[in-house]
């Protein structure tokens, strides 16, 4: 392996390979007010009649060198936001710049030179493989479409590709179903370096691999970014990958990001109430802790359909912060701490955004219901409303508490709660 670390990347690049110091703090990629909006056709004409509202209104940058990490539940819009950024879906509204340049309606010719800077890898390895193709047509496809020849020929370059992500060289003439699920997405990380790209953005690349293949996975692509200089913007579910090869973390809820802060201040300090429900749901592989998991934040209910998302802060159907400003006024994404930007009207570890609401409201209260007495005394450091009813309930006379979790006749004990609610749910 060391004679694969002393060669670069093809030599047909007409840019400069950047190194992780090159260009540091520079805007690589920046995206203002980014929108898609799936049409919703019904009847003969097939006339709109709704619209499913995917990614709606993302602003941030990705600097050179660095990895930006997305996270969020499923259906909340990051692997669009991933094919929008790489020109695969065209945008409803909004900017892409990528180098300074605008690409948001750039057509199939404009995008063409780009498309050896942008590359993607593909959460899927087993779709996203032409199973009728051998390894090394797949993998050398980028050269013919660009009409690029390396020095040495096309042959002699991809093999030295599958050498540089771990694969056998004399592997070139099998097809996709002679390899593993970490193999082949192997294959998809070569075929995405072919070009010497300067951003790659990479949609679940471990999610479908075994706990030992993902971190062959991602150490793989912490090396090449040392070695290449590459940009990263990583899509995962796995918080704990995301934190291992993150610079900063983007979090997104319903089509929009609601926290993005570096990767420290996000898990040791999280302010929006959402990330810190996900945070509280990353085990701790420790059996000292144990007490630690009755902090768990369990969220009420499902998300809501982003085909009418809620008014207000789109999390205020779930969050046992919610006040009636986070029902009738959507909070901007602003930067409350020096490199962290937070779309919240109560966050937590931060001072009140909204003092005047001191009421909360019923579906917070709800909420408020499966949230642990700990993570509630937190809130209520900085949220009136929250303190307000945590004070009520602590009062032995007080009525209409806020917390009616200890005298709700449960058959089970505390760690089935979820279950239950479930169960529940099912039952109406």
């Amino acid at each position: 392996m060391s004679d694969e670390k002393e060669v670069s990347l093809p030599a047909q690049s007409d840019g400069a390979t950047l190194t992780k110091g090159t260009g540091a703090g520079e805007p690589l990629l920046k995206v203002t007010g980014l929108q898609k909006h799936f049409p919703i056709r019904k009847g003969l004409l097939q006339r709109q009649t709704g619209a499913v509202r995917a990614v709606d209104g993302l602003d941030f940058e990705v600097r050179k060198g660095e990895t930006l990490g997305v996270v969020g539940e499923s259906g909340c819009g990051k692997s669009t936001m991933g094919r929008l950024i790489t020109r695969l879906l065209e945008p409803t509204g909004g900017k892409v710049e990528f180098e300074g340049q605008d690409i948001t309606h750039l057509g199939v010719g404009g995008m063409r030179p780009l498309r050896r800077d942008v590359q993607m890898i593909f959460q899927d390895p087993y779709s996203s493989l032409n199973p009728r193709h051998t390894i090394g047509t797949i993998v050398s496809a980028p050269f013919k479409l660009q009409g690029v020849e390396p020095e040495g020929g096309v042959k002699k370059e991809v093999q030295r590709l599958l050498s540089v992500v771990g694969l056998n060289p004399e592997h070139y003439n099998r097809y996709p179903h002679e390899f593993s699920g970490g193999q082949r997405q192997r294959i998809g990380i070569a075929r995405a370096l072919a070009l010497n790209p300067k951003l790659v953005v990479a949609d679940e690349p471990v999610s479908a691999l075994d706990v030992s293949i993902q971190a062959q996975v991602v150490n793989l692509l912490d090396d090449l970014q040392s070695e290449l200089g590459l940009t990263y913007v990583i899509i995962a579910h796995d918080l704990s990958v995301v934190r291992h090869v993150s610079d900063r973390i983007a979090v997104m809820y319903l089509g929009k990001i609601v926290e993005l802060a570096d990767r420290d201040s996000l898990y040791k300090a999280p302010m929006h109430p959402y990330t810190k429900a996900l945070m509280s749901a990353v085990p701790i592989p420790d059996p000292k802790r144990k007490a630690a998991k009755s902090e768990r934040i369990l969220l009420r209910g499902d998300v809501p359909s982003p085909i009418s998302p809620p008014s207000g802060c789109r999390f205020h159907t779930r969050c046992w912060k919610a006040t009636e400003i986070c029902k009738t006024t959507e909070p901007p994404l602003l930067e409350l701490k020096p490199g962290q930007q937070v779309a919240c009207h109560h966050p937590e570890n931060f001072e009140d955004q909204a003092p005047q609401d001191t009421v909360l409201l019923s579906v917070a209260k709800e909420a408020a219901t499966l949230v642990a007495d700990e993570v509630l005394a937190e809130s209520a450091a900085t949220s009136a409303a929250v303190a307000a009813e945590v004070g009520e309930s602590a009062d032995p006379g007080a009525r209409g508490t806020a917390r009616p979790a200890p005298t709700d006749p449960q058959p089970t004990d505390e760690p089935t709660e979820p279950e239950d609610d479930r169960q529940e749910s099912t039952d109406k």
